[in-house]
């Protein structure tokens, strides 16, 4: 009895991973071994770092929030005490873009805590 592959599963397996794989340098795109473990590391990545970007951002979002603050006269742990005391609910994503981008709008969310 003759042996049995599955080439065309195999075959489809393969080209699945070289073709996530292409647009990388030399064997990483060409070689199946090398292309495995270069897209299953970049996958590895990109799960890692999609949590990663939740804390830069909110990071990010700290920074121009106490930047913001301080041309009131506020500290950012004071100003989110503040908040929190007169019950406004404003996340740190939307107060930075006020600090940012509405500086008057900033100005009155401040006026109002204090």
């Amino acid at each position: 009895m003759s042996r049995s592959v599955n080439a065309v599963a195999s075959r489809r397996r393969r080209k699945k991973i070289l073709s996530v794989a292409r647009g990388y340098f030399g064997a990483r795109s060409k070689v199946y071994t090398v292309a495995k473990n270069a897209v299953e590391k970049g996958w590895t990545h990109a799960f890692r770092d999609r949590r990663n970007k939740k804390r830069s951002f909110r990071r990010l979002w700290i920074a121009r929030i106490n930047a913001g603050a301080r041309v009131h006269g506020l500290s950012y742990s004071r100003l989110i005490h503040l908040l929190a005391e007169k019950d406004v609910n404003l996340n740190r994503k939307v107060l930075a873009d006020l600090a940012l981008n509405h500086p008057e709008s900033f100005a009155a969310v401040i006026n109002h805590v204090k």
